[in-house]
């Protein structure tokens, strides 16, 4: 099955011959591999590169072990190198080899060659890995499949694509399995015995109890805020648990660098300044999230605010939550501070979104809580609101944009409206 993965096709494509490794880095099985050795590939060849100069090596092959060894990697592309033409070297599980990165940094020195790398173990799937190549990597990041990517292949009508997606997600190898007790062992195997198990062994975590629950609460807690505090405080009065603060920030950081989670941060709107306290956390997959808690706590808003979140970081843009302070009476007349909150204020250069997430808008009460904090916010940036279902974009009196989940998920530009 082929699923056109345009937008991160398209960021390879503007990085070519820019003289840097061109590191694909992402969770397991979300179609690194895939882009790069075969839309990319394709995309080469389409261009007018010749096949034999595009030097492609796998290195989980048993063909292939001895390239496994760096010096012989190297002296083997090396060889392959027999004219002054663009030469493109695709490596795949590339932690295979002992020191690859002695061996990239040195296919950098020579002049026509063009070097991109996946991996996929516990060290390649961290934030960190551009770093181990001098200043000279350059990432692209790879997630599931966005619900629109995941719609093209799935060959049904939109109501039963979305009950999919939003209960098992989007990776790729679900478009292949028939039936639900398959996909549900799939994506609960695939967390627990590798995701987890990366994390766990690459930072050589002794506690793996605490930190299974701790993934546990994170689950539970999509689109609600929380810190490492209360957390903490959960495991001391319920389960008796000495898991310090301290502890659990260090685990959450390792379950954010190894791309299972993604962090949103607070965002004082009228005060233009980050709160640190009670952060949000959300789900790189939902369908990953949905497996780690046995397919229960299946709340529509919350899963589709985790889905907006990942739409809108794939686009490009960065997302935080955003706060609004206001001044209320109390019911005895007295002025008190309150929050509000904005789901997500997106931005992505000079552009800027207020963005509210609900499952719809039907009572005034609803419309009510959806609008408030919108309400409060005096500068111009445009106001959505996303709900679920295909309802097309319009504009209330209040001049917020109102469009269905539908509309937002398949079209790219859909913010601009």
């Amino acid at each position: 099955m082929i699923i056109k993965r345009d937008l991160y096709l398209n960021r390879l494509i503007e990085r070519q011959n820019n003289g840097m490794i061109k590191v694909v880095t992402g969770i397991r099985r979300c179609g690194k591999s895939f882009l790069l050795f075969k839309l990319y590939k394709e995309y080469l060849l389409n261009s007018g590169v010749k096949n034999d100069h595009i030097i492609e090596i796998a290195l989980d092959g048993i063909d292939v072990d001895e390239l496994r060894n760096p010096k012989i990697c190297y002296a083997y592309i090396e060889s392959k190198i027999t004219d002054g033409d663009k030469y493109y070297v695709l490596l795949d599980e590339v932690q295979f080899m002992d020191r690859f990165e002695e061996v990239l940094n040195s296919l950098l020195r020579i002049d026509n060659v063009d070097v991109y790398v996946t991996g996929s173990n516990s060290k390649f799937l961290s934030k960190d890995i551009v770093t181990e190549f001098r200043g000279r990597g350059d990432e692209i990041h790879i997630y599931p499949l966005t619900f629109a990517e995941f719609y093209s292949a799935f060959g049904g009508e939109f109501d039963d694509a979305w009950d999919e997606y939003i209960n098992y997600g989007g990776l790729p190898a679900l478009l292949e399995m028939k039936n639900a007790n398959q996909k549900m062992s799939y994506l609960k195997n695939i967390f627990d015995n590798v995701y987890l198990k990366d994390v766990i062994d690459r930072n050589r975590i002794k506690t793996k109890d605490e930190i299974n629950s701790l993934v546990d609460i994170l689950a539970s807690a999509i689109g609600s805020p929380t810190n490492p505090t209360k957390i903490s405080n959960t495991f001391a009065t319920e389960r008796n648990s000495n898991y310090s603060n301290k502890t659990i920030s260090a685990h959450i950081d390792f379950l954010e660098e190894a791309y299972l989670i993604s962090k949103a941060n607070r965002y004082d709107i009228k005060g233009r300044k980050y709160i640190a306290a009670n952060l949000k956390y959300y789900f790189t997959d939902v369908g990953l999230r949905n497996a780690r808690l046995n397919f229960r706590q299946q709340e529509p808003t919350h899963l589709m605010e985790n889905i907006v979140y990942n739409e809108l970081v794939t686009r490009g843009y960065s997302v935080d939550v955003g706060i609004v302070e206001i001044n209320q009476k109390n019911t005895e007349g007295k002025n008190v501070r309150k929050q509000l909150e904005v789901d997500f204020v997106t931005n992505l250069g000079s552009q800027r979104y207020y963005i509210q997430v609900a499952y719809d808008l039907s009572t005034e009460e609803k419309q009510k809580q959806e609008y408030n904090s919108l309400r409060h916010i005096a500068d111009s940036f445009k106001k959505i609101i996303i709900i679920g279902g295909t309802a097309k974009p319009w504009r209330n009196e209040d001049g917020y944009v109102i469009m269905g989940m539908k509309y937002f998920l398949m079209n790219a530009d859909s913010l601009e409206f």
